[in-house]
């Protein structure tokens, strides 16, 4: 497993780049899957522009004329965050990240502010550089501006919801993290631990928000979203397996079938080493968290070098091969579907019977209701997916009507 980029070039090149370790494995991947999901929410929007279903906006812009005051001083400001902060912490980070989490470093007030101000000064004089190309004479002009112009605020509204509603949902399944997180503050307290069902219904409603403030129709918004949040969720899924966050299956000391033996056995059973946890001791789920010792065959990663026993179900690769495939059938049939809404409802119930699926051989916290055990994401996949039956057919008869 690899916690950080950093553990991904010191053990496959061999090259110590301290600063590396700011980049968290996980985060890349979550921060891919965004991009994922834009680029072909993107070409989704654009398409639907070409039938009419998405109109181009018309809007004034000035060309031309001094630049205003604000944008000097913005651009000063992020000069100076750059120089102050993210040079210094790249320029020390082999010093500076040898305690703690280094990720604390970056939210702490510690930095260089001569190199600050210099960042700034040349932020601010390429702005007086850029404005000497202007033109003196201002001049008013009406453009054309696709509909797909609101994939970044879309993409933001999604991102700023769904990680809140993420964290917000972790914390309602593992309640005992809130708590310790005020009895003892700090940042390794607050980061990790996000729930998918928490971020999509959080998220979801963040779009729709936005979708009904600057006048996009909704439902063949939230089809274009489909295939993207499809293959996004299995980007995100290779950051959970790559980082080994903690988000695998219950232990799995079965043989592998004869008819899978062509398989790597990592893809049968996985004892996740150097996970990003540092998972030490027995668990409840039935697997131990064992130190890793100079005669197992991984390395060992300081802070992290612990692995499980036995191996356990790796679920997160296992999503990311059904989200993959699911996708390739959204998208296969985005052209098919006529009725607003219907690929999003074919996405709710693909979505909700994975997720059902896959809780089977994953850990969980289970919730007892009335003599019922299950886990917060199969009550809220089993709801997903028949949410998703429903729509389906009550858009139907929408439209028949």
């Amino acid at each position: 497993m690899y916690p950080t980029v950093y553990h991904v070039f010191i053990d496959l090149f061999g090259w110590d780049i301290p600063a590396l370790k700011l980049v968290n494995s996980f985060g890349l991947f979550v921060a891919l899957a965004f991009v994922v999901a834009a680029f072909i929410l993107r070409k989704e929007m654009d398409r639907k522009q070409a039938l009419g279903i998405f109109s181009a906006e018309r809007t004034k812009i000035t060309l031309g004329g001094p630049i205003p005051v604000g944008e000097y001083i913005t651009n000063g400001l992020i000069g100076f965050v750059i120089g102050w902060k993210f040079i210094y912490l790249a320029w020390n980070a082999g010093e500076l990240f040898q305690r703690g989490l280094p990720q604390a470093e970056l939210f702490s007030l510690r930095g260089n502010w001569a190199l600050g101000l210099v960042c700034a000064t040349l932020f601010v004089g390429w702005k007086f550089w850029e404005a000497k190309g202007r033109g003196k004479t201002i001049q008013h002009k009406e453009i054309e501006v696709p509909a797909s112009q609101h994939v970044g605020g879309i993409v933001t509204a999604a991102a700023i919801g769904g990680i809140t509603g993420a964290k917000f949902f972790h914390l309602l399944e593992y309640p005992d993290e809130l708590i310790r997180f005020f009895q003892e503050p700090s940042l390794a307290n607050f980061l990790g631990g996000l729930t998918i069902y928490g971020g999509l219904i959080v998220g979801g409603l963040a779009v729709y928000i936005y979708s009904r403030k600057n006048n996009l129709a909704f439902l063949p918004l939230a089809d274009s979203t489909a295939p993207g949040l499809m293959l996004g969720y299995g980007v995100g899924r290779i950051g959970c397996q790559v980082s080994g966050d903690g988000d695998w299956g219950i232990p799995n000391s079965h043989p592998m079938p004869d008819v899978l033996s062509w398989l790597p056995d990592w893809m049968w059973s996985y004892s996740f080493p150097n996970n990003v946890n540092g998972v030490y001791g027995a668990r409840p789920a039935g697997y131990v968290g064992k130190w890793i010792t100079p005669e197992d065959p991984w390395p060992i990663f300081e802070g992290y070098g612990t692995y499980l026993d036995p191996g356990v179900y790796p679920t997160a690769f296992y999503e990311t091969l059904m989200a993959t495939v699911l996708f390739g059938i959204l998208w296969s049939m985005r052209k098919r579907i006529q009725i607003p809404g219907r690929l999003f409802a074919l996405y709710c119930i693909f979505n909700g019977a994975e997720r059902f699926l896959i809780e089977k051989i994953r850990v969980n916290v289970e919730l007892d209701w009335f003599g019922l055990s299950f886990t917060q994401a199969e009550l809220i996949s089993t709801a997903t997916c028949i949410g998703g039956i429903l729509l389906w057919f009550a858009l139907g008869k929408r439209r028949s009507k």
